[in-house]
């Protein structure tokens, strides 16, 4: 059951994360490209993945410039997230349940991030953004019981 849930989670975290790199080629090659998410003036991913928050986090280029190899789209972070959560919930044993944690933990750090970016920065609601949240919120929960599991084997 958890490994097919999370094979489910992992499907749909990557496909919104292709979506979002999707959305950000388009907007590229024509600006007046508008998504299938955009609903509104502030419902609207395009808005959200144009802007400096739908790279790096935000957070690289203000410190490394925009132009750094590390300044890639969140979608890129989300494909790699989401591959390893994959790859890594197939291996049994305390370090991969430490490392899907980890990385859990840090996805869950993200997205609280950048939902406040979202909601106090941009005064924006991207609903792709939001799916990526709840995905990454139920991977976390999935890893934490997961983790749980696996350290009362070792009591």
């Amino acid at each position: 059951m958890a490994a097919a849930l999370r094979a489910a989670l992992c499907v749909a975290g990557a496909a919104l994360s292709v979506y979002a790199l999707h959305v950000e080629h388009e907007v590229a090659k024509d600006p007046s490209y508008r998504a299938a998410c955009d609903l509104g003036p502030s419902v609207s991913c395009t808005r959200v993945f144009s802007s400096r928050w739908g790279r790096g986090l935000g957070l690289v280029e203000p410190v490394l410039g925009g132009a750094s190899a590390l300044n890639v789209p969140n979608g890129a972070i989300g494909l790699i997230f989401y591959l390893l959560q994959g790859l890594l919930g197939v291996r049994r044993g305390r370090v991969a349940s430490v490392a899907l944690v980890a990385s859990s933990v840090a996805s869950a750090l993200a997205s609280l991030w950048l939902a406040g970016v979202l909601l106090f920065g941009l005064r924006d609601l991207c609903l792709v953004c939001l799916g990526t949240y709840g995905v990454n919120l139920a991977l976390l929960g999935l890893n934490l019981r997961r983790w749980r599991g696996e350290k009362g084997k070792r009591e």
